[in-house]
Order: C-alpha cells, then sequence, then structure tokens
C-alpha cells in the first residue's frame, strides 16, 4: 500500500529545499512515486538526472528503515549492481532525517513492478548471487524462528475488541470471527515449524523478504528495490512465496547450485515462513488501520486477503508433516 497523505506545496518546497541543502541537488520537479509499501516515496527531477526519495515516519518501522542503508552500501561493494544505489548527504551520510522521517535518496531506476514466470526465474537468480556476498562486518537482523507474528496479530485483535467503536472496525472484528478456526490453526502451526527450525541455524544469507514484489523491469534489466528489512535468514525467507508451484522450486535450486550454494530447501522452513508471513501480513494491515486514515481501504484488503495468492501457499504448507 503507498502513502497517501496529501502534501500541499508548501511541504514539498520544504522538502526540495531540503534536498539542496543537504545533498547538493537542485531539483527542477518533484511527483509521487508508487513504489513501496510504507512511507512516503517520490520521484525527484534534476537536470537529466532523476533520483528516488523515499521517507518513513513510523515508529515502528523507520528504525528498520534506518538500519537497512548500510546492508545495500555492503551488496553495492561487493558489486550487487541492480540494487537500489545509495545517493549520500553532501557530507557522506547515508540517509538523514526530515521533519521526524528518516530519509533516503537513491538513484532512479526506470520500469515497472512485473511478476510473471520468466521474472521469478530471474529473481532466483539475482538473489542466489546476493547469498555468496559475505556479512563480514555489518550489523543485520537474524533470523530466531519466533511465533512473534502470531503474538502480535492477537495483541492488535484484542486491542481493537477493547477499542472498536465505529462500523468499519466493527466489520473488521466480525471478519476475524468468521475465520477464527482458520487463524487459530495456522498459529498452531506457526508454533509447530517455529520449533522444528529454532534449533538449525545452517546456511543462512543475507535475504530480501519479497523480493518478487519489489522487482523492477526495464526492457532487458531486472533490480531488486526496497531493501528495507534484510534480515540473514535462509533462503526459504525468499523462496515460500511459489513454494506450491514445482516449477519454481526446481528454479530455485538451480539458481543456487549455479551459484556454488550446495542447499536444498528444507519443507519445514518453508512452511514456517508461509505460517510466520500469513501474521506478519495481517499486523501490517492493522499496524496500518491504526496509524492512517484508510480503515475502509484496509478492511477491504483485509477481506480479500483470507482468499488471495497466499491462500495456495497455506494449502500447500498444511500438507507438510
Amino acid at each position: 500500500m503507498y502513502n497517501e497523505t496529501e502534501r500541499s506545496d508548501a511541504y514539498k518546497n520544504r522538502l526540495i529545499d531540503f534536498i539542496r541543502s543537504e545533498y547538493m541537488i537542485n531539483p527542477i520537479s518533484i511527483k509521487p512515486a508508487k513504489r513501496g509499501y510504507f512511507g512516503e516515496t517520490w520521484q525527484l527531477e534534476s537536470g537529466e538526472k532523476q533520483f528516488f526519495l523515499k521517507l518513513d515516519y513510523t515508529a515502528l518501522h523507520g528504525p528498520i528503515y534506518e538500519n537497512s542503508f548500510h546492508i545495500i552500501e555492503h551488496l553495492c561493494r561487493h558489486g550487487i549492481d541492480f540494487v537500489s544505489k545509495i545517493i549520500k548527504t553532501a557530507d557522506g551520510r547515508l540517509f538523514t532525517h526530515f521533519d521526524s522521517a528518516v530519509l533516503g535518496v537513491f538513484d532512479w531506476i526506470d520500469g515497472e513492478n512485473v511478476q510473471n514466470k520468466h521474472t521469478k526465474i530471474q529473481e532466483y537468480e539475482m538473489l542466489a548471487k546476493i547469498y555468496t556476498v559475505p556479512p563480514n562486518n555489518i550489523f543485520i537482523p537474524k533470523e530466531t524462528f519466533s511465533t512473534i507474528s502470531a503474538d502480535l496479530f492477537y495483541a492488535e485483535w484484542k486491542r481493537l475488541k477493547v477499542a472498536a467503536r465505529d462500523k468499519t472496525t466493527k466489520q473488521l472484528l466480525t471478519l476475524f470471527d468468521q475465520n477464527e478456526l482458520k487463524i487459530k490453526h495456522r498459529a498452531e502451526r506457526l508454533e509447530l515449524f517455529a520449533s522444528r527450525c529454532d534449533t538449525n541455524t545452517s546456511h543462512f544469507y543475507i535475504t530480501h523478504g519479497d523480493a518478487g514484489g519489489n522487482l523492477i523491469v526495464d526492457d532487458d534489466k531486472f533490480y531488486i528495490i526496497d531493501w528495507d528489512e534484510p534480515r540473514y535468514a535462509p533462503p526459504e525467507r525468499d523462496a515460500w512465496f511459489c513454494l506450491h508451484w514445482n516449477w519454481a522450486m526446481d528454479a530455485f535450486h538451480g539458481a543456487l547450485h549455479q551459484n556454488g550454494i550446495n542447499y536444498t530447501l528444507r519443507p519445514e522452513r518453508l512452511a514456517y515462513y508461509c505460517y510466520h508471513m500469513f501474521f506478519n501480513y495481517m499486523v501490517e494491515y492493522l499496524t496500518t488501520y491504526t496509524t492512517r486514515d484508510c480503515k475502509r481501504y484496509i478492511f477491504a484488503a483485509m477481506t480479500e486477503f483470507f482468499s488471495c495468492w497466499i491462500e495456495d501457499n497455506l494449502i500447500f504448507a498444511d500438507t507438510i508433516v
């Protein structure tokens, strides 16, 4: 979901003046850029060069975004040229702050967000190259295989029950009640696979977490953008999205082996991430629901969520024993 906050000309002029001062860039124009889930995004033009601006005002996600810059820089230093290149401030910082937001400026990447069988194969090849980059001397969160996503969801659900006043919130609570057994089953499955995975920390790499949703295609060039939540984790964190497609699993394994990574995706890890992300997505929806003026949009999105693309993966994950 893109930030839909209306910004006045005065706000945009302040932002332009700030960019001019902090980055020594002379902007000609600025317009909204519909890329990314969290944050406020802009396309900035300066002469013949264009830039991508992303600001994150959220207390929850801002610090995560802030931590991602040095990981992107680390990938670039190791020859990864298909990620967003950071534009540093005039005094050499990777990011800065505007008002209460974390602000990053990147090279603009032309193209469209596309997902199909061809792009998935390209995506896996790029991810496998990233896995060959050692995480030396960088701080990156490490996977713990916890049940925190389900815990947070139930906490948000409980809070909504106490605070419910308006019609949309009551409808949302009814939606959860209607799916209560399904939610409970998936929480139990998450706990099961978390316990099976938490003792195995082999084959961890720098992972993206949502590369397919952030793949930009420009003619024959491919880029993975929006590295907001990199994590030191197994490849299953990137692979679970297509776990129900044999061709996708074969392509992922092929990309790993072509890059010298002798590893076979583990069913229990794929299942863990499938159930974990089911709850993680709902937590993101509910966090957005309570912090932005877009309740109807979130209610509609959550209504579709219980029958969207993730269901095919969850149905498959239910067969993993």
